[in-house]
């Protein structure tokens, strides 16, 4: 069973910087394929980035070349790097794995944009 923990959220201004950190317990970490989804209150969860074992990453268009996943391997942790936020970027952040086929989430991080 995959247990994961973000952390790293907080209220910043926009144009400013934040980085999440998820760590992984319970599973091969370096197989997995971990992504970054996040959610604001009415709307689906939104996948916004992804990084394969290779280290192949992939973005939604709206954070394309803003923010940045990355993984330590070492360190069982996932990470996004979050520059130039925006006040849309504003939402609760969850990390996601499926090894296996079976969805694990984290409890989720806020992150909230505003002056």
């Amino acid at each position: 069973q995959v247990q994961l923990v973000e952390s790293g959220g907080g209220q910043v201004q926009p144009g400013g910087s934040l980085r999440l950190s998820c760590v992984a317990s319970g599973s091969i970490f370096s197989i997995n394929t971990m992504d970054w989804y996040r959610q604001t209150p009415g709307k689906q969860r939104e996948l916004i980035a992804r990084i394969f074992s290779s280290g192949t990453t992939a973005y939604v268009d709206s954070v394309r070349g803003r923010f940045t996943i990355s993984r330590d391997n070492a360190k069982n942790t996932v990470y996004l790097q979050m520059n130039s936020l925006k006040p849309e970027d504003t939402a609760i952040y969850y990390c996601h794995t499926a090894p296996d086929n079976l969805d694990a989430w984290g409890q989720g991080t806020l992150v909230t944009v505003s002056s």
